[in-house]
């Protein structure tokens, strides 16, 4: 096996060179700022403080959250805001729909926070936007990024089915740090919904974050499961630290080793590979569309 460079982490210390970005300015990037303030809407790019956000939004694009922006989960990973969510607008997936066509965008990457609290997840929201947006501009192509429904397959069936060309669920990490990283979520339950996913005949898509304590042997294990289950896209991406109440950074994945990760995740069956300190979910999410 070859020897790839190990850079621990270490309180306080600085990012590696290769994880700097460029800070959001430009007009294409006030543009989407004005459409997504105007339409009163929620962005992961901005709640979950994406480092793409500068060059995503330069080209016109972002990944709306919908739901609201309180999530009923309490993951150690991430940004956004836990806790008890307001009621949630049933008039979203019309501006949400609005906010896409004055955008002009081609490719559309939509997600939501978890909503365990309904009985239905969510699920008639996620399906009144799909066939809303497909209605209003036809010609855009949708990924949906979906939660874990818990095991309610009638709701993932009514996430799916409105049309959308590409279906997304993270499974974030691997299997030995859920409890800690995903405490409310299931390895297994989530492979499930993948499979699922698939069954029903849809493009299938999942990310996983590194550098919070996995192993090679475990990334590959995953990479095993996930092609078994019928994924067909998979992103792999630096874990960056929001807070200091948030799960610490273990290590920073050298470029190099997300090479080698890439060309690991092809030999195992997956179709499509997205792999890089930066990648996001929703990173160059057009070119998964082929």
């Amino acid at each position: 096996m070859i020897e790839l460079p190990v850079v621990p982490a270490q309180k306080h210390n600085k990012k590696p060179d290769w994880l700097r970005v460029k800070l959001p300015i430009g007009q294409e990037y006030a543009k989407v700022r004005k459409i997504v303030d105007d339409h009163k809407l929620h962005t992961i790019c901005q709640s979950g403080n994406c480092p793409n956000m500068g060059e995503c939004w330069g080209a016109g694009t972002a990944t709306f959250m919908i739901l609201g922006n309180v999530c009923t989960r309490s993951c150690t990973f991430c940004a956004v805001a836990t806790g008890r969510p307001n009621e949630y607008d049933a008039d979203e997936p019309r501006r949400v729909a609005e906010a896409i066509k004055l955008m002009g965008v081609k490719h559309a990457v939509i997600t939501s926070v978890n909503r365990d609290e309904l009985k239905d997840r969510g699920a008639e929201i996620w399906y009144q936007t799909v066939v809303q947006v497909k209605e209003t501009s036809p010609q855009t192509t949708i990924e949906t990024l979906i939660p874990d429904t818990k095991g309610n397959w009638d709701a993932l069936t009514r996430m799916i089915e409105g049309g959308q060309e590409v279906v997304s669920h993270n499974m974030e990490t691997i299997e030995r740090l859920y409890r800690s990283v995903r405490p409310q979520a299931r390895y297994a339950r989530s492979l499930e919904q993948i499979k699922r996913t698939k069954e029903f005949g849809k493009r299938t898509k999942s990310g996983i974050m590194l550098g919070l304590g996995e192993t090679q042997e475990e990334i590959f294990k995953a990479m095993d499961d996930l092609a078994e289950n019928g994924l067909d896209v998979l992103t792999l991406g630096q874990y960056l630290q929001p807070t200091k109440m948030h799960h610490e950074v273990i290590e920073w994945i050298h470029p190099d080793t997300f090479a080698m990760y890439k060309e690991e995740g092809l030999s195992r069956g997956l179709k499509y590979v997205e792999s890089g300190a930066l990648v996001r979910s929703s990173y160059h999410s057009e070119r998964h569309l082929a």
